[in-house]
């Protein structure tokens, strides 16, 4: 029996120590967990507190506005309102998603979408689902305050424009962001965020966009507001000065009228753009708040292009205005102008096949320019005269001239999306086309034709640099931007004068093309371009279909001698000369700037003058505006223009 009294039930010692390790073990873990909660954590937890007991409605911050030379305004903003969707009880937003989408006419879809896209938020971080708020919706939202606590309203500044499309390429438009533009602002933009997105509005949309502010409330556990926090004010976007003048952009649109084309006016002295336009036009308003799908794909589609801004991106053949660059590289490369002549019955012969003067096909009745120099050449754009200039030159010293007067390149004007242009040469030919360059495809580059392409931009800045006698500034759209380039290209002073001359007579001489363009106490100078999409002969046979009529070039500019403006002026599918087309263009702005510098202009034109109030349109179509691309082929007939002086070709 004494066997079963020492029978010890007890645990054994090792059993016991391991099982006292694992409870220290966990306390000790806990004890961890707790004091990484209430002191590492700390801050992070509270600020989640925080954020469950304030909420932050966000205050945006208004758009500088954007002013002309003489500080009128051109671009401005106008008050509405921005419909926010508080996510914080999610349950509440789905209860309440029939009724928001019946009452501010938003389809349900799209809706579920914007709530889909911004999932990835904060449930305290509202969106905007409605970005301008009509009056219709403003009723809607006090009325049902009470029953609908998960809609909420902000106020903010839309972009406003002057009406028409006034300047509308060149200020361009805001839209809203785009995914891609949220990820890379670093949590600076938010879904229903606008920016710029074209133009001047994209260029500068750092010194225009200013920074959001804040107002910060108190909500209790349902999400009403029972209290308020100070508020973080927004700091305004910075205003802009362009260099613009309304007077001589508001002549250049009225002279352009319905016409597809551009027209760039440029300060030689300075480089400062005084007017830019582009027709057709687009009316940036449109764009302010959200332009539907429709209209989007509409204006994509549209055969007329009004999405581009031909002053910097219409790459077409320049015409006769290439002369000037021809003739320049003439007397530069000391060809003897005195003894230089040809004779021009409208048409030559080269390598077995002819080649015909414009004359040959106009209608005056005249049908050759006879015995030809280089300064009748100029005058009276004798072709004929230039085919052979250009073959004595040769297309690499054609280039080199071209290529150093800026033909070819972008200007580098602070506008985004400026094209180049070409200036073709025996290495691009080689390189673009894997062929070698044949010696006749210089007579039609010698007249602006063939391969060789510019943009309005590019030839104002070309002549601007040749009648200054060789320094080629970069254009720029801020007042008083320091310029900083510049580009010198030494022109001998013989060869300024001489092309300079030639110029003047093109307007003020019997037989110039540009003789109907005179204006008096003005120097006014210039050039003349015609330049051919197709062949005549093919052109006729076709009927003359509209879209491969002529383009009209006029490049003019005044005084004679160190220009104080220069003006370049395209007027595409015309069929007329460019003298006759785009030369009145060119003339009823020159006109007006003299006017204007001496006072003897109407009251429209006084620095004191006020533009129209910009009107304010409403699209309220829950679209996202994606941001425009333009390729660099597209041009007015949607592909780079490729225009030859031969029929055949």
């Amino acid at each position: 029996m004494s066997y079963w009294f020492g029978n010890d039930n007890r645990l054994p010692q090792a059993r016991l120590a391991i099982a006292s390790y694992v409870i220290v073990g966990m306390i000790g873990v806990l004890l961890l967990g707790f004091w990484k909660l209430q002191v590492i954590d700390s801050d992070k937890y509270a600020t989640l507190a925080e954020r469950n007991r304030v909420r932050e409605i966000p205050v945006i911050a208004p758009r500088g506005r954007m002013l002309d030379r003489d500080g009128r305004v051109l671009v401005d903003n106008r008050p509405s309102f921005s419909v926010l969707l508080l996510r914080d009880d999610m349950a509440q937003v789905e209860k309440h998603l029939g009724a928001i989408s019946d009452g501010l006419s938003i389809p349900l879809d799209d809706l579920k979408e914007q709530l889909n896209s911004t999932k990835n938020l904060a449930k305290f971080q509202p969106i905007i689902i409605k970005s301008d708020a009509s009056p219709a919706d403003i009723a809607f939202i006090e009325s049902h305050k009470a029953d609908i606590p998960v809609l909420e309203m902000i106020p903010v500044s839309r972009r406003r424009y002057l009406p028409g499309g006034f300047l509308s390429h060149a200020v361009g438009y805001v839209g809203e962001v785009s995914e891609q533009q949220i990820e890379a602002s670093n949590g600076k933009l938010r879904p229903g965020d606008f920016a710029g997105k074209f133009g001047l509005e994209l260029q500068y949309n750092d010194l225009l966009q200013g920074t959001d502010g804040k107002r910060r409330v108190i909500v209790n556990s349902i999400g009403k507001e029972v209290g308020h926090l100070p508020t973080q004010e927004a700091i305004p976007g910075k205003q802009i000065q362009l260099s613009i003048d309304y007077d001589l952009q508001q002549v250049a649109e009225q002279s352009l009228g319905d016409r597809p084309g551009a027209v760039v006016a440029l300060d030689p002295r300075n480089g400062e753009v005084l007017a830019m336009a582009s027709h057709p036009a687009l009316d940036p308003n449109d764009f302010a708040v959200r332009v539907s799908a429709d209209e989007w794909k509409r204006l994509n589609e549209d055969p007329h292009k009004p999405l581009l801004n031909r002053a910097i991106q219409a790459q077409l053949a320049p015409g006769s205005v290439f002369k000037i660059v021809t003739a320049t590289a003439m007397l530069e490369d000391h060809i003897p102008q005195e003894s230089f002549t040809t004779y021009c019955p409208g048409y030559a012969n080269f390598f077995g096949r002819q080649y015909h003067c414009w004359v040959y096909y106009a209608k005056t009745g005249a049908k050759s320019h006879g015995v030809t120099n280089l300064h009748g050449a100029i005058l009276k754009s004798c072709d004929v005269f230039f085919y052979n200039v250009g073959l004595r030159i040769g297309i690499d010293r054609l280039a080199y001239y071209a290529s150093h007067f800026g033909i070819g390149h972008k200007t580098g004007i602070d506008l985004p999306a400026e094209e180049g242009g070409l200036m073709p040469s025996p290495g691009w030919a080689e390189r673009v086309l894997h062929r070698k360059w044949y010696q006749g495809e210089v007579i039609s580059v010698a007249t602006g034709q063939g391969a060789v392409t510019t943009t309005p931009l590019q030839l104002a800045r070309m002549i601007s640099g040749i009648a200054s006698g060789g320094v080629f500034l970069q254009p720029h759209m801020l007042k008083d931007a320091p310029n900083v380039g510049v580009e010198r290209f030494p022109i001998s002073e013989r060869t300024v004068e001489k092309i300079t001359d030639a110029m003047y007579g093109v307007i003020n001489e019997p037989g110039g093309t540009g003789g109907q363009l005179r204006l008096a106490g003005v120097e006014l100078s210039g050039k003349s371009g015609t330049a051919q999409v197709i062949g005549y002969d093919t052109l006729a046979r076709i009927h003359k279909e509209k879209k491969f009529l002529d383009n009209a070039w006029f490049v003019g500019y005044a005084p004679r001698r160190n220009p104080e403006i220069v003006v370049c002026s395209l007027v595409q599918e015309t069929g007329k000369h460019g003298g006759e087309a785009a030369g009145p263009v060119v003339r009823d702005i020159i006109k007006a700037y003299y006017d204007k510098k001496n006072k003897k202009i109407p009251g429209q034109y006084t620095a004191q003058s006020k533009p129209p109030e910009p009107q304010a349109r409403t699209v309220s179509a829950a679209v996202i505006v994606p941001r425009v691309a333009l390729k660099s082929e597209e041009t007015a007939s949607g592909a780079t223009a490729r225009a030859v002086s031969e029929p055949e070709r």
